[in-house]
């Protein structure tokens, strides 16, 4: 049996993901013209490459460059299931000049590694791009393909990595303001501020505190008290103000307010006072 989602973001001008659940032998000998990016959230995969079966489990990032023939079965009955990324060999060329890894197509000779901070950024990326948050989304894939190009890749050479100021820093804030329910994906953004992607996450950290993405959330939620304090019901704001639903918009406002919408509106409504008591 096997539950399968595979689409096309618009990212970086088109970029292939896929999300699955898969038991058995789903996969014979192939291989891919782009690379395979991808982590298990449950079970563990048998990927079976030309040097010998390699076993990926919770916590393993897969890499694998193009052309590379490979197989993929579960290793038991439960099977497992993962999320990949299938950047194009110019799309992660592109990251790598961006990184400052020269200009070059890297290689990923290890096919697979331990590195529970590249899964974690996958994942976050990945479900981003599901739910069509693409600030979010790009900015964690770019984050993860300059990591793993850092420690993985072969062929890569330290250049000068671009720098942006506070004035692009500064553009991008304001770009974020006027489109904070729909914000761009972190390359249009860099662009309209003049700047590069990697830069503008380094500036943008430096000047605010916050890289884009989650400045971005700050925004929703100030905006969000605004309309919950004019009487807006919670499920009503978290639409109009860029998240997803109502429980999206109460997991990001409690973090940020301590409370809960529900809370938040009576506590003002009432004029009694916000408590942990009693959150909704």
């Amino acid at each position: 049996m096997s539950a399968v989602r595979y689409w096309r973001d618009p990212l970086w001008g088109g970029v292939d993901l896929m999300s699955a659940t898969f038991t058995g032998d789903p996969f014979g000998r192939h291989l891919h013209d782009t690379y395979a990016i991808g982590t298990v959230e449950q079970g563990v995969e048998e990927i079976g490459f030309p040097e010998g079966t390699q076993g990926t489990g919770v916590g393993s990032i897969v890499m694998i460059d193009p052309g590379v023939v490979h197989t993929g079965r579960a290793r038991t009955p439960d099977g497992w299931s993962y999320r990949v990324l299938y950047p194009r060999p110019e799309q992660v060329q592109a990251i790598a000049r961006e990184a400052g890894a020269g200009d070059v197509v890297p290689s990923f000779p290890s096919r697979a590694a331990d590195d529970e901070e590249a899964c974690r950024l996958l994942l976050v990326a990945h479900r981003a791009a599901e739910q069509g948050a693409r600030l979010l989304a790009d900015s964690m894939l770019r984050v993860l393909l300059g990591r793993l190009i850092d420690r993985y890749a072969t062929g890569r050479v330290r250049t000068r990595r671009p720098r942006a100021g506070a004035r692009a820093a500064a553009l991008a804030r304001e770009l974020l303001h006027a489109s904070s329910a729909d914000p761009p994906d972190l390359g249009t953004l860099a662009t309209a501020a003049g700047s590069e992607p990697f830069a503008l996450l380094r500036a943008f950290r430096r000047a605010y505190g916050l890289p884009p993405h989650a400045y971005v959330l700050q925004l929703r939620v100030r905006r969000a008290k605004s309309l919950l304090a004019q009487g807006v019901a919670p499920a009503e704001v978290a639409v109009s103000v860029g998240f997803c639903d109502q429980s999206h918009l109460s997991r990001h406002f409690r973090r940020a307010v301590g409370v809960t919408p529900g809370a938040y509106q009576r506590g003002v409504r009432d004029g009694g006072g916000l408590t942990a008591g009693g959150l909704s």
